[in-house]
């Protein structure tokens, strides 16, 4: 009898897969500031995951919340607020074109793992590295011309993709060396709850006066998305990445944008340019060299 196998990277592809829908799920929330969005998604979440704070061995968390503080900035605040913001361009720019903009992330979380270990930059990287970003840059404008007063909403919907990508990007580091001290629940419900408070602190500061409160279409929007897209995507995101290489999960994150173009075109009819698929065939595949040359040369640096 066939048994399917749940190991890690299985999880990866089905929280990479439940992502891809987030830009729909998101949709209904544009009157909302974003950043009320973010804060009100990690509140339920944070709510739901209460249980798992009553379980943290807390030494453990003294040895790595200097690093859980930076994912919480990084990936829980700063990553979702810029992703959200630019999904909010979609009026301008195809949402499949966000989340192909978002998947260059690796070249941020290699880029800063290098940085903060003093490593060299191999000429091959750069080769890639560069090649990647010329292809995003045609996937974003395929005509291959930008003007900045006709497409404006672009290239503001192209930078917040490109921060979310940043902010992800390098906080993966650091989200590793979380998960080498805490189970993934754990790691989970601290990064819902700390981005909550953080996110809250903010809206008093920056929003006091524009908070609108959500309908009921958007409060079953934002439960619905801490309950898939969020917390369950990124629990099991964690789970799989403490039993898989950040090599092997950062390919198998490939299905993200890729299910997210053929969401866009089937329920959408938002369909990418010849010159957006080439640009995006060859963005991927320049990512995937990219992180084949880092491992290569850890290897080395290794022996």
């Amino acid at each position: 009898m066939f048994k399917l196998k749940i190991d890690g990277p299985l999880l990866i592809i089905i929280a990479a897969a439940l992502w891809a829908f987030d830009g729909v799920l998101r949709r209904g929330l544009y009157t909302l500031p974003p950043l009320q969005i973010v804060f009100l998604e990690h509140l339920v979440g944070s709510i739901l995951l209460l249980p798992f704070l009553r379980k943290i061995v807390w030494q453990d968390f003294g040895k790595v919340w200097r690093e859980m503080l930076l994912v919480i900035i990084l990936s829980g605040l700063l990553g979702t607020l810029l992703f959200t913001a630019a999904l909010q361009q979609v009026f301008f720019i195809s949402f499949s074109v966000v989340f192909l903009l978002q998947k260059l992330q690796p070249l941020f979380a290699i880029a800063s793992a290098k940085i903060l270990l003093s490593e060299k930059f191999s000429k091959k990287y750069w080769w890639w590295a560069g090649l990647a970003l010329i292809a995003a840059y045609f996937v974003t404008f395929p005509t291959g011309s930008v003007s900045l007063s006709e497409q404006g909403n672009n290239i503001r919907a192209a930078l917040y993709a490109l921060g979310a990508a940043f902010a992800w990007g390098v906080s993966t580091t650091f989200s590793k060396k979380v998960l080498l001290e805490l189970p993934s629940s754990q790691a989970t419900a601290l990064r819902f709850v700390g981005t909550s408070l953080l996110a809250g602190l903010a809206l008093i500061i920056f929003h006091p006066s524009t908070l609108a409160m959500p309908n009921l279409s958007q409060w079953s929007s934002l439960i619905f998305i801490a309950c898939s897209t969020g917390m369950v995507a990124l629990f099991l995101y964690y789970k799989g990445l403490q039993k898989t290489s950040v090599k092997t999960s950062t390919l198998l994150e490939l299905v993200f944008p890729v299910l997210a173009v053929g969401i866009d075109a089937w329920l959408y009819k938002s369909f990418l340019q010849p010159v957006q698929i080439l640009g995006a065939l060859i963005l991927l595949f320049a990512l995937s060299r990219v992180v084949n040359v880092s491992e290569q040369r850890n290897k080395f640096s290794q022996v």
